[in-house]
């Protein structure tokens, strides 16, 4: 599902397919990811920084995400930086946000959690 069509199918999905429990989550994931035309390259995406201790515990941060997104076959924009972590979630076959995002995003959240 694609940014384009993320509006129109959001009150649908949150009638339908989420439980209760699920669509909270969804409605804190998307405030702590926020959403922000990427310029550059003429697409929607998703973006968190995330700060550690150390450039080790970063980079042990970033080995599990590439793990996962490896596993997934959907991999994220990210820029390191000592203990700081950036992370840009796009689906590039649609141009825009996809529920793979959404997934990896709500992975990496809680690989994030773990870490501290």
């Amino acid at each position: 599902m694609c940014t384009t069509r993320w509006k129109s199918l959001f009150l649908l999905m949150i009638v339908v397919v989420f439980p209760l429990g699920t669509l909270t989550w969804l409605s804190l994931l998307m405030k702590q990811w926020y959403q922000r035309r990427v310029r550059a390259e003429g697409r929607d995406a998703i973006k968190k920084e995330f700060l550690f201790r150390d450039f080790n515990e970063a980079f042990g941060f970033m080995s599990r995400v590439a793990l996962r997104a490896d596993k997934v076959d959907h991999h994220p924009e990210w820029f390191n930086v000592y203990n700081k972590v950036e992370i840009t979630l796009s689906t590039h076959d649609c141009g825009g946000i996809s529920s793979r995002d959404i997934d990896l995003a709500k992975f990496i959240d809680e690989a994030a959690a773990k870490m501290k």
